[in-house]
């Protein structure tokens, strides 16, 4: 009972890992993709714009903790890291540009949040040019893993007659790991509403022509 229940949530190895890495990248192209339109149409859509930038954070968390995972173990020497392998060295190149990038992205967003519209002078600069760094250094990323998306995609949620026991060992966790994730971004963009208030009212009062 113990060892199915840990072949369910835990097992995997690097395989699993890979497959965690490409079916949050999937969830975030999705999000990312809401996100860019509220950016186009940010006059009616500021609200969801800090609402998905907030829900974000919970699968970019995620993102960030299964790659980290695999460097640490990587260049640490565990062998099965080892021997699956580093990433292709153009994505090991920006790995570094996409993090710094994220997190200056989503820092000076917060900062904006909860700093209000007076913020707006010193923070808004930094993060509307963080934001068009971090989106060239995202494009490469996503384009460079796009066939890994595919095939964990596919191993985890394509048809159960292409799936061998179930999809590869770990599947349950994986699910469980990438909902919670999102369940945890959408309970913090619930929690921070009420921070919309100041910016809402400062768009409309600036826009209201």
């Amino acid at each position: 009972m113990r060892g199915a229940l840990h072949s369910h949530l835990l097992a995997g190895g690097t395989d699993g890992n890979e497959l965690l890495t490409a079916v949050t990248g999937a969830a975030l192209i999705v999000l990312l993709a809401v996100l860019g339109v509220t950016i186009i149409r940010i006059g009616s859509l500021l609200w969801m714009h800090l609402f998905v930038g907030l829900l974000l954070i919970g699968p970019l968390a995620l993102k960030l903790a299964s790659t980290g995972y695999r460097f640490v173990r990587y260049y640490t020497r565990d062998p099965m890291y080892v021997e699956h392998g580093p990433p292709e060295p153009t994505l090991r190149l920006i790995g570094p540009l996409v993090v710094g990038s994220t997190l200056v992205v989503f820092a000076s967003g917060l900062v904006l949040l909860f700093g209000g519209p007076s913020a707006r002078a010193t923070w808004f600069p930094i993060h509307k040019l963080s934001f068009f760094a971090w989106l060239a250094v995202m494009a490469v990323h996503v384009l460079g893993h796009l066939p890994a998306v595919g095939r964990g995609l596919q191993a985890d949620y394509g048809p159960a007659i292409a799936r061998l026991d179930d999809g590869a060992p770990g599947r349950s966790g994986r699910a469980l790991a990438l909902a919670s994730a999102i369940a945890l971004g959408v309970v913090l963009a619930v929690l921070l509403i009420p921070q919309f208030g100041p910016w809402l009212h400062y768009h409309f009062l600036h826009h209201q022509h």
